[in-house]
């Protein structure tokens, strides 16, 4: 409400008193009042009171009082309604209207020769095309009351009215002050700039009620899903424009956050409905924030990251690994792409949304996948036979390799679902000398690293040490395996000698091959034998490393094989001529049945054939009985080789027995007498 002029000084002095029976506005410079009647009467009681206000006013005021005029600054009415414009003027008293008073109601401008629309004129009926049959004026311009009433009033009526007092001759003047009408061609709903979530809310939808024909009613659409609303009326009176509203209480969700809520006024009896929807706008926190599940990918591989946001207004959604902040905008979804991943990108990637209204969060997983990576193993190492060992083997592959100790190929240990993996090994042996491999696998691929452990320790005699009588004498073979690799000597106690290097006597030999060593000796020339015959062997072997020392006496092993052999290819011999003989006998007894002359001489073909076979089997026996070529005979046997083999022309005569000689056999055959020459 706009107060009067100063010149009204209706405040400033206390004598002036107003009858009780006035309306509120017109008692304390027209506040509110708040009981709800008809505009009619209240327009009534205003000019009644008016009527005994100005002349009070007069009374106070001296000549000098200026133009003024009081209207409402605002107003607002329904479009196709009508509005009522309160209005009060002034003019100097000094001034006596000439021919009555008049007035004139402009729309936008206050001053005539801008020629603003004609609203309302008193003195003619010319107005404005669009105020035609529309305006009225309710006040009596003699009481200074200037109150218009528009009907049928539209949206293109919205603007500033301004009054304009004419009071005869040069004494017209256009007031500065307007009143701004507002058509509505829907209610106001008074929304608060700010709806959070689980906060009561109240919305409250205005409808004008400055029309005093129509009284309007307000109905709220669209409020069923609401979660146990609550609704309330009330009526508003300010600067003689009244306003009728309807407050909605209710608890808002985050499910409510875009829903449609609309307000319905209407004037009973009529046609005229006017609605008007809002949509809800509720701010809430981050309700949920959803990720990708929890994935594995391959090395080297690419992955989206995908993470939305449920919040108003939206959150600002970061893509955190561990406390490195990786991505980040304002949105409602976020993406996180990652190329070429690597076993480093493995870990928790968290989404943290975060619009003020609170924060949340959500993780995932990523695996990489990848094959073992070369394991890591001890260095290869030298150990002294008896110390226990620990090796280990550490890998890195996703999933969890398996590790497998090998040793030169063979599985040792068990196998070890684990990214570590120790083989013990309890006082070492020689045979634990060798290379050992880890091995490492998984359904992506598999890598391994080996070591070489050298177990060091002290000789040891081979079984394959011994004395053996070859063509030449005695050969004598030490072997020893250790590590370092032992030194091999020959001692002869009945001599006195050590045998270490090479002499001409006795051909020392030495050979290594890995941790083993060969010594070898040949004892006495050929045809050198002691007095019983045989050879005499006395040999001591000793073996020697850093570690230890052992030497051992060797025995003629191989003695009484040869003997055995010998005697074997003398009987067998015999047996070879034994056979020649019969076969000659067959072969003479057939020829003479053939023939039919029993003198006829047979003559064998080929003696020297028999004889050969039989010397060719003796040299056969001898490589036999001597498989490293040197073959010696011992004993009484001796000197079977020194003799030769004397053979007989056989002469097969027939019947001719001599004495002593020939003669038949018990079943009638011949035979036949064999001659040595």
């Amino acid at each position: 409400m706009r107060r009067l002029s100063s010149c009204l000084g209706v405040s400033e002095h206390p004598l002036l008193e107003l009858p009780t029976s006035c309306p509120a506005e017109v008692l304390s410079v027209f506040h509110h009042q708040h009981f709800k009647r008809s505009m009619v009467q209240r327009w009534a009681e205003t000019m009644w009171c008016l009527e005994l206000l100005l002349p009070l006013l007069l009374i106070i005021n001296d000549a000098s009082c200026q133009w003024n005029v009081w209207v409402p600054r605002d107003i607002s009415a329904m479009t196709n309604s009508c509005v009522v414009i309160p209005c009060t003027f002034m003019y100097p008293s000094g001034i006596r209207p000439y021919r009555g008073i008049h007035g004139i109601w402009y729309f936008g401008q206050p001053y005539p020769q801008l020629f603003p629309p004609v609203v309302f004129k008193s003195r003619t009926d010319v107005v404005h095309e669009s105020y035609k049959g529309r305006t009225k004026l309710l006040g009596d311009l003699h009481q200074r009351n200037c109150t218009l009433l528009i009907n049928n009033i539209g949206t293109e009526h919205s603007g500033r009215y301004y009054f304009r007092a004419d009071l005869g001759g040069a004494n017209m003047y256009t007031y500065p002050d307007y009143a701004e009408l507002k058509v509505l061609d829907q209610p106001n709903i008074d929304i608060p700039e700010e709806i959070v979530s689980d906060e009561s809310l109240e919305l409250t939808c205005y409808a004008p009620d400055n029309c005093p024909d129509m009284t309007p009613e307000i109905q709220w659409m669209y409020t069923d899903y609401l979660p146990d609303p609550e609704f309330s009326s009330d009526y508003l009176e300010e600067s003689n424009t009244a306003v009728l509203s309807n407050t909605l209480t209710f608890t808002p969700r985050p499910m409510h956050n875009g829903q449609l809520l609309g307000c319905r006024v209407y004037y009973p009896n009529t046609t005229l409905v006017y609605e008007r929807l809002i949509s809800l706008d509720i701010k809430y926190a981050p309700r949920s924030v959803w990720v990708n599940v929890s994935s594995e990918v391959m090395e080297g591989s690419s992955v989206t990251l995908h993470c939305e946001v449920d919040s108003n207004p939206p959150s600002r959604i970061s893509w955190m690994f561990g406390d490195e902040e990786l991505l980040w905008d304002t949105a409602s979804n976020i993406s996180l792409s990652l190329d070429d991943v690597t076993p480093a990108n493995e870990g928790i990637y968290t989404c943290v949304g975060n619009n003020g209204y609170g924060v949340m969060n959500t993780s995932l997983y990523l695996a990489v996948k990848y094959p073992p990576r070369e394991p890591t193993v001890n260095n290869s190492m030298t150990v002294l036979e008896g110390t226990s060992l620990a090796l280990h083997c550490s890998t890195q592959g996703s999933p969890a390799p398996t590790l497998t100790w090998l040793k030169d190929g063979e599985l040792v240990g068990t196998i070890t679902a684990d990214e570590l993996s120790v083989l013990e090994i309890m006082e070492i042996t020689p045979q634990g000398d060798g290379q050992y491999r880890c091995l490492a696998e998984n359904e992506h691929g598999r890598a391994s690293s080996s070591l070489n452990i050298t177990v060091e320790y002290a000789p040891v005699l081979l079984e394959e040490s011994k004395c053996t009588v070859v063509r030449e004498g005695v050969q004598c073979v030490c072997m020893a395996t250790g590590n370092p690799e032992p030194t091999i000597e020959f001692y002869l106690p009945d001599l006195n000698i050590t045998i270490n290097e090479t002499d001409g006597r006795y051909n020392f030999y030495t050979h290594t091959d890995g941790h083993t060593s060969t010594g070898m000796i040949k004892l006495r020339e050929k045809g050198e034998r002691v007095d019983n015959g045989g050879p005499a062997v006395n040999v001591h072997c000793s073996i020697y490393n850093m570690y230890g020392r052992e030497s051992v006496l060797l025995e003629l092993q191989q003695e009484k094989k040869y003997m055995m052999a010998v005697i074997v290819g003398t009987i067998g011999g015999v047996a070879v001529i034994a056979f020649i003989i019969a076969a000659v006998r067959y072969v003479g007894h057939n020829n003479k049945k053939e023939n039919g002359n029993p003198r006829q001489d047979v003559v064998l073909e080929n003696p020297a054939l028999y004889y050969s076979a039989v010397k060719k089997d003796k040299q056969n026996l001898r490589k036999k009985v001597g498989e490293d070529g040197d073959y010696q005979p011992v004993g009484p046997m001796a000197g079977l080789e020194r003799q030769e083999l004397n053979y007989a022309a056989l002469e097969f005569i027939g019947a001719r027995p001599r004495e002593g000689a020939s003669g038949r056999g018990d079943d009638g055959s011949n035979y036949t007498e064999i001659k040595a020459k």
